[in-house]
């Protein structure tokens, strides 16, 4: 009778921990089934953010109100996320992925900031490594190569310079690209598109560009300007100088 006992006693144990480990199984699988939480990661500019974590989260907040622990991975709308945050104007790639444990995971990357459109009348915008037009960030202010003049405005409203004017896309990255012009260059005027004007950080001369092609034969020149007129004649012996026309360096 006591082995008898004994037995059920064993195969009473032995059930109770298949059921606690089936329960907790199910469980597991129905947790691993439904939305647990968001991981965001945003991919930094010169350790720059002028997207936050804080802010993604608001707005799928407000937009997705449904995002609650407990929804099934199957309604979670990640199209319609990944669209929805792609229409940030700093945000430029969105992938959203849902992992094992119900965990969304939003990997963000920013746009780039490679000159600031300046304004006088009008809000400030800046232009991206792609030439695209976007508003300027209450959160941070990017160091870049300032453009002004009638027609920055222009392009501005245009809203890409790659499209409406990808000859001074290049003339910008040749510019922030290179280590010397990117510091001594601060400020292109563009009144025209073969109307542009350089203003420097160490000079008083304004240099006349013309049109923005011959990019690189035209910066010969201003460097033979500054390597072999101003030594002779000082910094401040001209205050216009010109290279818009081919092949010469006209100083007054």
């Amino acid at each position: 009778m006591k082995k008898a006992n004994i037995k059920r006693m064993l195969a009473f144990v032995v059930l109770s921990l298949v059921l606690v480990g089936f329960i907790g199984f199910v469980e597991k699988q129905t947790l691993y089934k439904t939305f647990q939480g968001t991981e965001i990661n945003i991919e930094g500019v010169s350790g720059v953010y002028f997207v936050e974590d804080d802010e993604i989260t608001k707005i799928l907040n407000e937009a997705f109100p449904e995002l609650k622990p407990g929804l099934m991975l199957d309604e979670v709308p990640m199209k319609e996320i990944e669209t929805r945050l792609l229409g940030h104007p700093f945000v430029r790639t969105v992938e959203a992925m849902l992992g094992q444990k119900g965990i969304l995971n939003l990997s963000i990357s920013q746009h780039q900031p490679i000159a600031r459109i300046a304004q006088p009348m009008a809000a400030d915008g800046y232009i991206t490594t792609e030439g695209k037009v976007i508003p300027t960030s209450t959160s941070y202010t990017s160091r870049v190569l300032i453009l002004e003049g009638d027609y920055a405005e222009i392009l501005m409203d245009k809203g890409n310079i790659s499209t409406d004017m990808p000859e001074l896309m290049d003339l910008i990255t040749f510019i922030t690209e290179d280590e010397f012009w990117n510091a001594q260059i601060t400020e292109l005027e563009v009144n025209s598109r073969d109307n542009i004007r350089l203003f420097q950080q160490v000079g008083r001369q304004v240099i006349e560009f013309g049109d923005a092609h011959d990019i690189a034969n035209k910066f010969d020149r201003i460097a033979v300007f500054y390597k072999e007129i101003l030594p002779r004649k000082g910094w401040n012996a001209y205050h216009r100088v010109s290279v818009k026309f081919k092949d010469q360096i006209v100083c007054e």
